[in-house]
């Protein structure tokens, strides 16, 4: 099992950035695709962004150019850094960890959940 706890999350005004923080604890390996998803009320869950173990890094067309994903593998950990935030932003981030090397941009192909945290941009 791996766990996965976030942290970072808040209440910020348009235009200005966050740092979210995901730190994988149990049996982990750094040969896994680590993610970030996000859900907004009433929406499904939508791919965020996400990296591989080789440094190879997707994101989803409505944050490239403000959003960077990164990892620390010897702390078992993945970032994201938000700049520029927008309402549009607003949702419930979520940490997610595929084992394996290969990408998948749907949720239900991703093996462990963080609990959430609440990303809130005001207008």
């Amino acid at each position: 099992q791996v766990q996965l706890v976030e942290s970072g999350g808040g209440l910020v005004q348009a235009g200005d950035s966050l740092r979210l923080s995901c730190a994988a604890s149990g049996r982990t390996d750094n040969n896994v695709v680590m993610g970030w998803f996000r859900q907004a009320p009433g929406k499904e869950r939508e791919f965020v962004a996400a990296i591989s173990s080789g440094g190879i890094i997707r994101y989803v067309d409505s944050v490239k150019g403000r959003f960077t994903i990164f990892r620390d593998n010897a702390k078992n950990t993945v970032y994201l850094q938000m700049n520029s935030l927008k309402p549009e932003d607003t949702a419930v981030y979520y940490c997610a960890v595929r084992r394996g090397s290969g990408y998948s941009y749907s949720s239900s192909a991703y093996d462990y959940w963080g609990q959430g945290t609440q990303v809130t941009v005001s207008s």
